[in-house]
C-alpha cells in the first residue's frame, strides 16, 4: 500500500491508502478541534487568521498561529527528508515519518488531560498535531504521485467538479478513466468526513484518549505490507510444496 511507488503503483493502492489515512486526518482534525479549538488539517483557514490577527494588531496570536503554519510546513520538509533521504524506492521508506506520528498521537492522548487552555499550551498540544498532519500529508502525497492528499478537501473539491464536467463532456470510450479519478476523490471525501464524525463522537465519550485510535490505524498501515508480503511468500511456499508433491506422486505411480 505505501511501498509501492512510480510505476509499480495502482489504482488499488491509492484506494487502500486514502480510506485509512483519510480517516486517520479526519479523525485527528475533528478531535483535535474539539480538544484544542484549533483546526490541524486546515492551514488555509490559519493563513486567513493570520492575516486577521495582523490587521486587529494582536502579535501574540500571530506569534501562536506562525508558529502552527511553520509546523505543518516543518512537518512536510521532514516527512520529505526522510523519505529522500532512505529513498523513494525503499520498500520501508515511510517508516520514520509515520512512527513519529504515532508517537506525537499517544503523547497528546496521553498528557491531553493536563490542556488549561493557556496559549502556551494550545501552542504546544496544536502544533504539534499540525506536524503530525504535515508528516502525514507529504508522506501520502510523495507516495502516491500527488495523487491522494489527506488533510484537506478544497483541493479535491475543486478536481471533483473539474471531473464531473469531463466526465459528460468526453466520449463514452474515454470515461473510464475520468470516473476512476472520481471514484478516488469521493472516497477520499469521504472517509475523510466518516473520519471526522468517528472523531468528533468518540472526543465526545473518550475524551483525550480519542488520538489512540488514528494511532493504531496507523500501526496497521504500517504493517500491513509486511503482514501481506509475508503471508505471499508463505502462499507461494505451500503452493511450491503442494506442486513438487503432486511431481513426486505422479513419478513415482
Amino acid at each position: 500500500m505505501l511501498r509501492h511507488t512510480g510505476r509499480r503503483r495502482n489504482y488499488k493502492h491509492n484506494l487502500r491508502i486514502a480510506v485509512l489515512l483519510c480517516s486517520t486526518a479526519g479523525m485527528v482534525n475533528a478531535a483535535g478541534f474539539f480538544a484544542f479549538a484549533v483546526l490541524t488539517t486546515n492551514v488555509t483557514g490559519h493563513a486567513a487568521l493570520l492575516a486577521q490577527k495582523l490587521a486587529t494588531g494582536d502579535l501574540r496570536s500571530v506569534r501562536m498561529v506562525g508558529l502552527w503554519l511553520l509546523l505543518f510546513l516543518a512537518g512536510a520538509f521532514f516527512s520529505s527528508f526522510c523519505i529522500g533521504k532512505v529513498g523513494r524506492n525503499r520498500k520501508h521508506a515511510h517508516t520514520v515519518p509515520i512512527i513519529i506520528e504515532i508517537v506525537i498521537l499517544i503523547l497528546i492522548g496521553t498528557f491531553g488531560y493536563t490542556y488549561d487552555q493557556s496559549i502556551i499550551k494550545t501552542e504546544y498540544f496544536a502544533g504539534s498535531l499540525l506536524f503530525a498532519m504535515g508528516l502525514q500529508n507529504a508522506l501520502v502525497s510523495t507516495v502516491s504521485g500527488s495523487v491522494v492528499r489527506t488533510t484537506h478537501l478544497t483541493g479535491m473539491f475543486t478536481d471533483l467538479g473539474i471531473d464531473l464536467y469531463t466526465v459528460i463532456s468526453v466520449p463514452r470510450k474515454n470515461r473510464f478513466v475520468v470516473g476512476r479519478k472520481i471514484m478516488l476523490r469521493l472516497v477520499i471525501i469521504f472517509f475523510f468526513l466518516m473520519g471526522g464524525i468517528i472523531g468528533g463522537y468518540t472526543f465526545l465519550h473518550l475524551k483525550y484518549y480519542t488520538f489512540y485510535l488514528p494511532a493504531g490505524i496507523l500501526v496497521i498501515t504500517i504493517f500491513y505490507d509486511i503482514f501481506r508480503i509475508k503471508l505471499t511468500k508463505m502462499m507461494h511456499h505451500v503452493k511450491v510444496r503442494i506442486s513438487r508433491h503432486h511431481i513426486y506422486s505422479y513419478s513415482n505411480n
